[in-house]
């Protein structure tokens, strides 16, 4: 090729080349995380209205906002056909969690044999500021427990001495727990003065059958980082998940902002049931935890090299923005429970 050949087409091959790494630096992600935040946890709901009364009027969130919403892209992201949705934002403190109703198709209620130890089992854990007061003012609301009462974890248990907890749930069924943190333990936040009795969400916490295999899913994948690990035992975990020789590995994950993950492996029993693999999304026994990535499209790619199981059909774009976010796909960890991974 002659020089004046090279000339002409070097800036072809200049930009094709540009191109090229253009695409390449799309497709992946900088840095180690794949994602930025934990933004929300998603509980579906049989009734908004009784929902949201039991939210704000028991456990002081507050409405962000009420929307409702319906079509082909919802029901490619949700994998239920002809839905009409309801979905409710509330806020305590810094954190969130989103009421989703279906309007159409209702799906089942929560089985009433549920147990702790079950695999689908997900709560949302809110610190107060005063468990005694918190407890009474449950008390007095009539919630149903799940624990027998507020369990003290023993000093003998480094990571987790002092803690307060107690188990609730909601008026669909969906599990809660309220925390108090000792001076010691938690974010700072949790200890500066104040008036409020519910002060936000540090974790949401999910049954996990192998802790191993959720950390390939959790930090290798997702980029979150372990925040902290203990292995609980003793008559007040028993009390605390009412599971008689309960027995955990517990292990707490964070992204950059938001809430962390809390991964429950039961060592001791493990009779409980697996996950429903016929469980969907307009199913009141769904929750989904709604995280924030800056690259949605090298995300699916990901999952799909790691062969995670979709709910999703692929990216799905909202072009309007009405649920908070512009595209994003839900996709189920090793054990079933649903993440949405959303770009805004």
């Amino acid at each position: 090729m002659s020089k004046a050949g090279q000339s002409r087409r070097s800036p072809l091959l200049v930009g094709g080349l540009l191109l090229i790494a253009t695409l390449i630096a799309e497709s992946q992600p900088p840095g180690d995380s794949l994602i930025s935040a934990l933004d929300a946890v998603n509980m579906t709901v049989s009734d908004m209205d009784r929902a949201v009364n039991f939210y704000s009027g028991v456990l002081s969130f507050r409405k962000i906002s009420d929307t409702e919403v319906a079509g082909e892209s919802y029901e490619h992201l949700e994998g239920v056909f002809g839905l009409r949705m309801r979905v409710v934002r509330m806020r305590l403190g810094d954190e969130s969690i989103e009421l989703t109703e279906y309007l159409a198709a209702k799906g089942r209620a929560i089985p009433p044999d549920a147990r702790s130890n079950d695999r689908s089992f997900q709560h949302v854990a809110i610190i107060v500021s005063d468990m005694d007061k918190a407890y009474a003012w449950l008390r007095q609301n009539k919630v149903e427990h799940a624990s027998s009462g507020p369990q003290r974890l023993p000093d003998w248990n480094k990571n987790a001495a002092g803690i307060r907890a107690f188990y609730f749930k909601d008026p669909d069924g969906h599990p809660l727990e309220i925390l108090q943190f000792p001076t010691d333990k938690g974010a700072e936040k949790w200890h500066r003065p104040t008036s409020q009795l519910f002060l936000g969400i540090d974790h949401t916490a999910i049954v996990v059958g192998d802790t191993e295999t959720s950390l390939h899913f959790y930090r290798d994948l997702l980029g979150m980082r372990i925040a902290g690990e203990s292995e609980n035992y003793g008559t007040e975990q028993e009390h605390l998940n009412n599971v008689f020789g309960a027995r955990l590995r517990i292990t707490s994950l964070r992204a950059a902002t938001g809430p962390g993950i809390e991964l429950l492996e039961y060592l001791a029993p493990r009779d409980g049931s697996p996950f429903p693999a016929d469980e969907h999304a307009n199913d009141v026994l769904h929750r989904q935890t709604e995280v924030v990535t800056s690259y949605v499209d090298a995300a699916i790619k990901q999952f799909s090299k790691a062969s995670a199981k979709f709910v999703s059909f692929g990216v799905v774009s909202e072009s309007d923005a009405e649920l908070g976010f512009h595209k994003g796909f839900l996709v189920r960890d090793p054990d079933g429970h649903a993440i949405l991974v959303e770009e805004k």
